[in-house]
Parts: structure tokens; C-alpha cells; sequence
């Protein structure tokens, strides 16, 4: 989360000229009794409970103007994060944002709200993950947001990218690839070139997703070497290589990339990356012939715990039951178990997951009829 503190100009901008109204919210904000906030601004506790009383229809004196100008200069962060949404309860929707974008107390909100989405995200509650972001990225253009609110809507639209991902739309004027690149060029122009980076990587999955494998991997691979990014996601960059390899059917090229990933995981300890490592070489072993060992890290995938969110859940099954269907002896079983993972895919709108489900079930239906006319 960024910290920032408002300046005195920023604050006052909100308030305009004091009224009881005001008064009051200050008072409140600061924590004090009417005596004690009397004292503190040398006049009477009668003039403080007319203005309060009174409200809106009471301006302070002009010298008292100052002194509550002085006041309110005075409080901290959570004190003016305080008067803020007292203000705003108090005077109504009427209030107007400070220069058209967000008031101070909103900013925090629109924190909040992104961490909520990021927790509904993650257990795939694509619709209030969504209703948390797009209350904010409709509120304000970016023209009227200051580094801060840039910041803010930047990851808010990144976010979103993800959910688009996640649900399978990719391209188009509405996809993860047009709401990757719209944070990326906020990121840039705020100066922040990790999460420039971090927006590349996720730009080279939906290229991927998309089917360009080979530009995938490339990318991937340039990624790898990329110190605006972090350790952990130089070594997703160079496992994602390996598996945009192994996709092309070049297994034993991408087998030692993602063993080494594995290691670089165990180095940094990253347990969950490491076991989604252990999953991908096992389907890179699966496609080389390698099935004994294929399944031995299907199970090193299961046992290393870490995510238990529904689209790892269904990764995992994906990739366990492309190997039991690669077996003869164990073909119905692992129906069985791609039949719950698209279950699973379904009752969370996972789009990609069923295309890729329902991929590997008519890649298994070919063979079977290619065996009966062998």
C-alpha cells in the first residue's frame, strides 16, 4: 500500500469557507469535547455549541476563519482521513472532490476495495472481485487523478486484466490484452518500471494463451533476464518459457529450464510457485513418453500444498488427468478426474480451463479411433 499524508493546501481545497458544519467535523475528528476544542481555539463553549447547533446557517468570524485553518493544519494523516468522511456523511453526496478527482478519505477506500478484489479474485469470484474494481475505474478519467489515483487505477485496471484472463477473454477492445497495456502505459508514465515489467509478463501470457507459442517464449525468455522484475517472477518467466516449449513438442529443450526453476523456487522459497513447477515438468515428461515419472510429479505437485483456490485446484486435476488418460490402464480414471475439473471450471466460469479440458478429451477421442483402424 503507498503512504501518503495530505498537505494543509489539499485539505482546505475541501473545505472551502467554515461553517458549523465544518466546525463540527473538525471538533470530531480531532477528538475532543466541545470544552477542550473551545480552549484550544480560545472562544467561548457557547460558540462552539451555536455553531454546531446552527450548522451550515453559521459562519465563524473571519479571524476564527484562521484559527480553524490552523486547527485543521494541525491534525495527522488519520485525523484528516477522519475529518474527511465525517465531512462527506455531513454535508451529503453534494461534497465536490478536491480538483474533480478523490477526496482524501476515498483514496483509501479504493485501497481497500482493491484488496478485497484481490481476495475474491483469488478464490475465483470473478463478479465481486469485478464490482470492486469497476466502481472505481468508472468514477474519474485518469486526466483528473493525481499520482496517487494514477497509481491506484493503474493497478486497478491491471487487475482487472487478470479477471479478464482468468474468464478466458483475451483479445479485443474489452480483453486482458487491452487492459494489461492501458496499466502498463499509467506504470510508464508514472515511472514505475517493475510493475512496467510485471505488466510485460502478464502481456506474454496472454500471448501464450492466445496460441503464439513461439513469440511466447521469446518473450518469456527476455523476461527471464530482466532485473526490473524480481527474482520469483524471472524464474516464473523462465519456467513459462519451458512450458510455451513444451507446448511445441519440444520436451527435452524444456525439461532442465523448468527443473532449474524448480531449484531457483526452493532457493527463494517459493512453495507454491515450486509445486506448479513440479506439475509442468511433469506434463513435459508425460509428452516425452516418461509417464512413471510424470505421475511421481503429479504427486510432488499435490503434496506441496500452498494455493487451495479453485483455479489451482483445477489446474492440478487438469494436469493429472492428461497423464492418467496418457495409459491405457488408466484412461477412465482420468475421465473421471477431468470430468470434476470441468465441473469445477464451469461453476466458476472459468473459460480458458474448459477449452483446455474439453482439448485434451477430443485429443483422447482421435486416438481411440485412430487404434481401431490401426
Amino acid at each position: 500500500m503507498l503512504r501518503w499524508s495530505p498537505s494543509r493546501e489539499v485539505v482546505m481545497a475541501a473545505v472551502g469557507e467554515w461553517t458549523g458544519v465544518e466546525a463540527r467535523a473538525l471538533r470530531q475528528a480531532s477528538r475532543r469535547s466541545v470544552r477542550d476544542f473551545a480552549a484550544d481555539l480560545g472562544v467561548a463553549v457557547r460558540t462552539i455549541t451555536n455553531w454546531e447547533r446552527l450548522g451550515a446557517g453559521t459562519r465563524p468570524r473571519p479571524d476564527t476563519q484562521a484559527i480553524l485553518d490552523t486547527a485543521l493544519g494541525r491534525l495527522d494523516a488519520a485525523g484528516v482521513l477522519r475529518f474527511e468522511a465525517l465531512l462527506s456523511r455531513s454535508r451529503g453526496p453534494a461534497v465536490a472532490a478536491v480538483r474533480g478527482g478523490p477526496r482524501v478519505w476515498e483514496y483509501e477506500t479504493w485501497t481497500e476495495d482493491i484488496e478485497r478484489a484481490v481476495t475474491a479474485a483469488s478464490h475465483q469470484d470473478f463478479t465481486a472481485a469485478s464490482d470492486f474494481l469497476e466502481r472505481w475505474r468508472t468514477r474519474w478519467p485518469p486526466q483528473d487523478l493525481d499520482d496517487r489515483g494514477l497509481y491506484l487505477f493503474a493497478r486497478t485496471t491491471a487487475l482487472a486484466g487478470d479477471l479478464l484472463r482468468d474468464r478466458g477473454v483475451l483479445l479485443g477492445p474489452r480483453s486482458a490484452a487491452r487492459s494489461y497495456a492501458d496499466a502498463r502505459s499509467l506504470f510508464e508514465q508514472l515511472g514505475i518500471p517493475r510493475r512496467v515489467a510485471q505488466l510485460d509478463l502478464s502481456l506474454a501470457v496472454v500471448t501464450e494463451m492466445s496460441g503464439d507459442l513461439r513469440g511466447a517464449a521469446a518473450r518469456y525468455a527476455e523476461l527471464s533476464r530482466d532485473n526490473r522484475l524480481s527474482d520469483r517472477d524471472r524464474l516464473r518467466a523462465q519456467l513459462w518459457v519451458g512450458t510455451a516449449l513444451d507446448k511445441q513438442g519440444l520436451h527435452d529443450t524444456a525439461m532442465p529450464l523448468m527443473a532449474s526453476a524448480i531449484n531457483g523456487f526452493e532457493a527463494v522459497n517459493e512453495q507454491e510457485d515450486w509445486g506448479t513447477a513440479h506439475q509442468k515438468l511433469a506434463l513435459a515428461h508425460r509428452g516425452a513418453g516418461n509417464l512413471g515419472e510424470a505421475a511421481r510429479l503429479i504427486g510432488v505437485a499435490e503434496s506441496a500444498g500452498g494455493s487451495t483456490s479453485p483455479m489451482q485446484q483445477v489446474r492440478l486435476a487438469t494436469a493429472r488427468g492428461h497423464v492418467l488418460l496418457s495409459d491405457r490402464a488408466t484412461v477412465q480414471e482420468g475421465l473421471a478426474v477431468l470430468d470434476k475439473a470441468a465441473a469445477t471450471a464451469a461453476t466458476y466460469g472459468m473459460s480458458h480451463q474448459l477449452r483446455s479440458i474439453d482439448g485434451i478429451r477430443k485429443n483422447v477421442e482421435l486416438g481411440g479411433r485412430a487404434a481401431k483402424f490401426r
